[in-house]
Formats: structure tokens, sequence, C-alpha cells
């Protein structure tokens, strides 16, 4: 039996259709249905039933689930094993965070790492979606956890510095404001957090109807255009000549930033070198991440 017979197998029945599993594998949809239909004719069993809704499994491919997840468990435990074995400074790091933490605080730091080790291939995985390290989708995570109990056990940690957030104006559209200015002052959010809770509105008031974004990058971008006001991250917002923090607001914990790395894999001379250098960064940066940095205007 092919074990990709089984990885595509998974991956339909953890996605519910073919073009789910497609998108999860980097493949064609044909590649799927045939990778699919090559396992139900070495089985001699249809494993899936086709629905409106998707695809169900069938009760063969119930019992093939239950032996699936088995071989892929000791899949990626013989893989991380021989992995950890591995002490050389050469070869694929592959290394997941959010994208803001990617694009305004550590790319920098990722660009002298891989100066320093040229035979290291680096891979970024800048995502909002949380890379499995047990099935082998990364090889160190980068993320900023509130509560330290929702870490999985199976995970090693190396603690990083707490990180803070703040509401932020720009420093035109502030000055304009209190120049008496008519244009109303919004809020900005992205769609599918809102306004947080935390966020008081201080000094300045919001009139009308938020300006709904769908991602970190448009909703800086507004803010620094003047449009009303937002919640950002203190290394995004201190760091930022045109933005200032809106007066009578308060700083908000997000969490704590962890390096996070499994099993075996830690063990790697590469993920060594790369976790004991990010680890030095966020300790520098220590004072940014919290909000102390800078005086509040």
């Amino acid at each position: 039996m092919d074990w990709d017979d089984i990885r595509y197998f998974l991956a339909v029945a953890r996605g519910g259709s073919v073009r789910a599993a497609a998108e999860r594998l980097g493949v064609n949809h044909s590649t799927v249905l045939r990778r699919i239909a090559q396992l139900e004719e070495h089985l001699g069993a249809q494993m899936f039933e086709k629905l409106p809704s998707g695809y169900r499994l069938t009760a063969a491919g119930e019992e093939v689930l239950e032996l699936a997840n088995q071989m892929e468990t000791s899949s990626n435990q013989l893989e991380t094993r021989v992995f950890g074995r591995d002490q050389s400074v050469r070869g694929l790091l592959r290394v997941t965070l959010a994208p803001p933490f990617a694009t305004h605080l550590l790319m920098p730091d990722f660009a002298d790492f891989a100066r320093l080790h040229p035979d290291i291939e680096m891979e970024i995985l800048s995502s909002g979606e949380l890379a499995n390290l047990t099935n082998r989708e990364a090889d160190v995570a980068i993320r900023v956890v509130y509560d330290r109990k929702t870490l999985p056990l199976n995970l090693h940690g190396l603690k990083g510095p707490e990180v803070f957030g703040a509401v932020y104006i720009s420093r035109d559209r502030l000055a304009a404001w209190r120049a008496g200015a008519p244009d109303p002052i919004r809020w900005i959010v992205i769609s599918v957090h809102g306004i947080p809770d935390w966020a008081s509105e201080g000094e300045v008031r919001t009139r009308g109807v938020p300006f709904r974004t769908t991602d970190a990058e448009a909703q800086l971008a507004a803010v620094r255009q003047g449009l009303g006001i937002t919640t950002l991250p203190c290394f995004i917002g201190d760091a930022d000549p045109l933005l200032v923090r809106v007066p009578g607001t308060e700083l908000h914990m997000y969490g704590t930033a962890w390096l996070l790395t499994q099993g075996e894999t830690r063990k790697t001379k590469r993920v060594q070198l790369f976790t004991e250098f990010v680890s030095r960064k966020l300790a520098a940066y220590a004072p940014l991440l919290s909000g102390l940095s800078v005086s509040r205007d």
C-alpha cells in the first residue's frame, strides 16, 4: 500500500471535500480523485459517499480512518526521531508565526540568521492559522499565548516577553480633531475581530459606522490615512512615526511570546541555533513588545 494514498485519504476525511484536500496538499483536484480511486481499488472497497454537502466516510472508510491515523502517528514519530539526529547546519528550517510578527518585527533578524547560516534553507510560514508541529507542518512556531495551560503538552517551549497592545490614531488626525475638524472619527476593525471590549475610546470619541478590513495590513493603512482609531500591537503602533496612542486609553496584554518546538525536532542543530538566536532577539525587544519603550502622547 502506498503511504501517499493514505495521506490523500486523510486529507479528504478531515477536510470533508476533494477541494479542501487539494488546497491542503497543494495539488490539483484530479490528483486527489486519482489517489482516492487508487486506494479504493487496492482495498476493494469504497471509502467515501459523495453528498451535496461534501464527502462522507462509508463504514469501510471509518475503519480505514482509525488505522490511517495510527499510520500517520507512527510515520511522524519515525521522521522526527531521524530528523532529531541530524546535527548538520544545512537543510530546511520551517518557521511559523503570525504575519505582523514576520512583517513588523522579526524579518530583519531572520535575514541576519540566513546570512550567518547560508546553508540553511529557511521557509517562513506567515499565516494566521496555527501550523501543526506534531505533524511536521513546521519545525519552530513563534506564538503569542494568553494562557500557558493552552499550550499542547507535547511541545517544548522557550518563554519570551509579554506582548501588549494599545489604541492608535494618526498624528495628523489627532491634531485635526483637537483643532475641531468636523469629520467623524471611526473605529477601524478587522472584520472577524470587531471592537475589543478592553479598548476604551479615551478622549477621542468615535461616531458613525465602523470601517472594516479583512487583514492587519489594510487596518494599518487605514489608520495611517486618518480614517479613525484602531487597536494595534505596541511593537507596530509605537514604531510607526505616523501614529500616536489615543490619549486616555490603556495598554492591554495580548499574551506571552513563546518559541515552540516538538519532540526530537528540537534536538537538531539548526533548530537549536535558530531558537537560541531568536530568543535573544525577543528578549531585546521586550520594552517595545510591552509598550514601555515610548512615552504616551
